[in-house]
């Protein structure tokens, strides 16, 4: 697997996951979910890996849902962030999914 500078593989296209194994793969945070107090601490994101990722006839195939067990918050972890994951990808609800998943927070270079 070819790396870039920072020592990850290269990433791949969401909708080319395969439905379980390691991946490496980059994208967009669409939205975020905090459970309430009650509940047990879980974090989650769905990230997209189009720019443009609320397209019609996409049929959801651009995103990954990111689930991070025992927490509350994740520092970083907010719409619009673009990032780098890694983790062991699995199918759950009809989505691509990754626990506690390795990440990377990807600056925007400034004009």
């Amino acid at each position: 697997m070819p790396t870039q500078p920072a020592g990850w593989p290269t990433p791949i296209a969401i909708n080319e996951l395969p439905l379980r194994g390691r991946v490496v793969c980059a994208g967009v945070i669409d939205a975020v979910t905090i459970v309430p107090a009650s509940a047990s601490p879980q974090y989650s994101a769905i990230i997209a890996d189009r720019e443009f990722h609320r397209v019609a006839n996409d049929g959801g195939s651009h995103r990954l849902r990111l689930v991070w067990l025992g927490r509350r918050r994740v520092p970083g972890m907010v719409v619009g962030t673009r990032v780098r994951i890694e983790g062991m990808v699995s199918l759950r609800d009809g989505l691509p999914t990754i626990y506690n998943p390795r990440y990377e927070i990807i600056g925007t270079q400034e004009t």
